[in-house]
């Protein structure tokens, strides 16, 4: 087996940690049972970084989507204000689940991370070799500090999200509130503000998905 293969190509073990995990509620428990089948804490988190990169990478394209309908909605008439507020109301929800996923496999690749850094300290002491040591300990630095750069990147991506669903959801409840022109003429207004923030979302996301596809290469 070669060293990336990833948890997901192990139905088996993964069946059996969750099922260590939920009578012990204990991470390590986890970690032992997929070191069984050869997957160690360093394949588990190149797994959950492309988890997080690819996350990113959906939740890019659904606020693509939902600036669409967005400007779709403001160039709509007046008959047609119901159906336009179901659509958008969708397409913010969408987003909004969007977001709580990328920021659910951030969380997940944080805590594998963490352990296996901590593990890989630990092991730093049992080395008789000096310079075998010494080059580990090299490695390890230089790992940790291009997986800041990766993490500060993924939060700056995961923040950018939050200005745009807090405009989104202004102008969806406007809408529902106030189903006429007036509602669309405040859409209109807002459409530039809500384009410059996904722009900004953008631009965030692929720095944060390049920044991943660094760590994942280096990793390796």
């Amino acid at each position: 087996m070669t060293q990336d293969i990833t948890e997901k190509r192990y139905l088996t073990a993964l069946i059996l940690a969750f099922l260590l995990l939920i009578f012990s509620g204990c991470s390590s428990t986890y970690y032992n049972a997929m070191e069984k089948v050869g997957i160690h804490k360093r394949d588990i988190m190149v797994d959950r970084v492309e988890d997080a990169r690819d996350s990113q990478a959906d939740a890019q394209e659904q606020f693509k989507s939902a600036l669409e309908q967005f400007d779709s909605v403001v160039k709509l008439k007046e008959t047609d204000l119901k159906k336009a507020y179901d659509k958008l109301n969708n397409e913010y929800e969408k987003s909004a689940d969007a977001a709580k996923e990328v920021s659910s496999r951030i969380d997940k690749v944080e805590s594998v991370a963490d352990d296996l850094f901590d593990e890989w300290k630990q092991e730093l002491t049992e080395y008789q070799n000096k310079e075998l040591r010494r080059s580990s300990e090299q490695k390890l630095k230089a790992t940790q500090k291009k997986y800041k750069e990766m993490l500060t990147s993924m939060h700056r991506a995961e923040a950018s999200m939050e200005p745009v669903l807090k405009i989104f959801r202004d102008n969806v409840l406007f809408l529902k509130h106030n189903l006429n022109a007036q509602a669309i003429g405040s859409l209109q207004s807002e459409f530039a503000n809500l384009k410059g923030e996904i722009d900004v979302l953008i631009r965030e996301m692929n720095a944060a998905i390049k920044s991943s596809n660094s760590f994942i290469a280096d990793i390796k």
